[in-house]
C-alpha cells in the first residue's frame, strides 16, 4: 500500500525562538583580514556586526516507525506544555483515530501517540496532508487572575505608566489589550514580577520603529507561573536577558533590562499576564502590589514604584 504525506506546519504564536549571530571583522598579525562569526582568539581591535535573528522551530510533529498503525506523536521543546491543533490539509482513502481535527495538550519533551492513521481497506492506495498550529501554554478557558503582581522594577526606582488597559495607542488586540506600558530609561534593571519557569527568552533583536514588521521583533521573556498564567516583558535590551528557558526564577528576581527594541517609538517596559483561551493567546486583567501589599490597579499616568519585599503567591 502506498503512503504519501506532507506534514504543513503553521505556527500560531507571533514571537518564536530566534538565533542570532554576529559578524566579527578583524586584521590578524600578517596582516590578512578576516571575516567569521567567532571572535578572535588574542585582544586585538575588531568590528563587530550583529546578524539578523533567524527564526528556530520549538514544536514538531513527526511520523511514527510502525508501518502497520502509523501514526503521529510531538516534540515540544518549550520547557512547558502547548496546545496543538492538527487538522486534514488533505487525504484520500485515510481516515484517523481519534478523528481530526483534534486538539491535544503536549507537555515538554516527547508525547506518547496522538492519533493513528487508518487506511480504507478497500483501497489499493492512500495519501494524506496534516497541517498544525499550537499555542504555547495549557488551555485556561476560564482564567481570572487572583495573585497580586509585584511592580517588574528596581528597588526604590520610579516609573509611569504611559499606556494602561484598553490603552488606544497599542493594546487594542486580545494579546495586549491588558497589558502596561511603563516608560524608563534604556538598561533599567527588570525583576520577575512574579515566580515561575521561564518559558522562552528572545535576546536577539536589534533595532525599533513603527512599521508593523517590528511587531515581532522585540526582546521579551515569557516565565510561567504556577496557575497556568503567563508574564511577557517586551521592549528588553540587546543581548541582556539574566535568564535562560526552563529556569526557575523566583518573585523580584533580576531577569534583564529595558531597550528599545521592537514596535516602538521609545524605551519602556511592555508587562503582561497572558493565557491559553481557545487556541488564542490573550492578556488577562490583573493588579500590582505596593509595598504594604494593598492591590493597585494600574492607570495610565500612574507611578510605581520598586520596593523589595517580595509578594506571596
Amino acid at each position: 500500500m502506498l503512503l504519501r504525506f506532507l506534514l504543513a506546519c503553521s505556527l500560531l504564536l507571533v514571537a518564536n525562538a530566534s538565533i542570532a549571530k554576529k559578524l566579527y571583522k578583524y586584521q590578524d598579525t600578517q596582516g590578512n583580514w578576516h571575516y567569521t562569526d567567532q571572535p578572535p582568539a588574542a585582544n586585538q581591535p575588531t568590528q563587530v556586526r550583529q546578524l539578523k535573528a533567524a527564526s528556530k522551530q520549538r514544536v514538531w510533529l513527526e511520523k511514527n516507525s510502525d508501518k502497520a498503525h502509523p501514526g503521529f506523536f510531538a516534540r515540544n521543546s518549550y520547557p512547558g506544555p502547548i496546545e496543538l491543533a492538527v487538522d486534514w490539509r488533505e487525504r484520500e482513502n485515510v481516515s484517523a483515530s481519534p478523528a481530526l481535527p483534534q486538539r491535544f495538550l503536549v507537555e515538554s519533551g516527547q508525547s506518547q501517540n496522538l492519533f493513528s492513521i487508518i487506511p480504507d481497506p478497500k483501497a489499493h492506495s492512500y495519501r494524506l496532508s496534516l497541517q498544525y498550529r499550537y499555542v504555547i501554554g495549557r488551555p485556561l478557558p476560564d482564567y481570572v487572575s487572583q495573585t497580586l503582581y509585584k511592580p517588574p522594577l528596581p528597588d526604590t526606582s520610579h516609573f509611569q505608566i504611559t499606556q494602561a488597559f484598553n490603552g488606544a495607542y497599542s493594546h487594542n488586540d486580545a494579546q495586549n489589550r491588558y497589558a502596561v506600558d511603563i516608560m524608563m530609561p534604556v538598561d533599567t534593571p527588570i525583576h520577575a514580577a512574579r515566580g515561575g519557569v521561564v518559558l522562552e527568552v528572545e535576546n536577539d533583536f536589534v533595532g525599533n520603529g513603527t512599521e508593523q514588521a517590528y511587531a515581532s521583533k522585540a526582546n521579551s521573556i515569557r516565565i510561567l507561573h504556577a496557575d497556568g498564567s503567563m508574564a511577557t516583558y517586551a521592549h528588553l535590551a540587546l543581548e541582556k536577558a539574566q535568564v535562560h528557558p526552563g529556569l526557575q526564577v523566583e518573585t523580584g528576581q533580576l531577569i534583564g533590562y529595558s531597550g528599545i527594541t521592537g514596535l516602538t517609538t521609545g524605551p519602556h517596559l511592555h508587562f503582561a499576564v497572558q493565557v491559553n483561551r481557545g487556541m488564542e493567546l490573550i492578556s488577562v486583567p490583573f493588579q500590582f502590589a505596593d509595598a504594604q501589599g494593598q492591590a493597585q490597579a494600574p492607570l495610565e499616568g500612574m507611578w510605581l514604584n520598586g520596593y523589595a519585599s517580595p509578594v506571596s503567591e
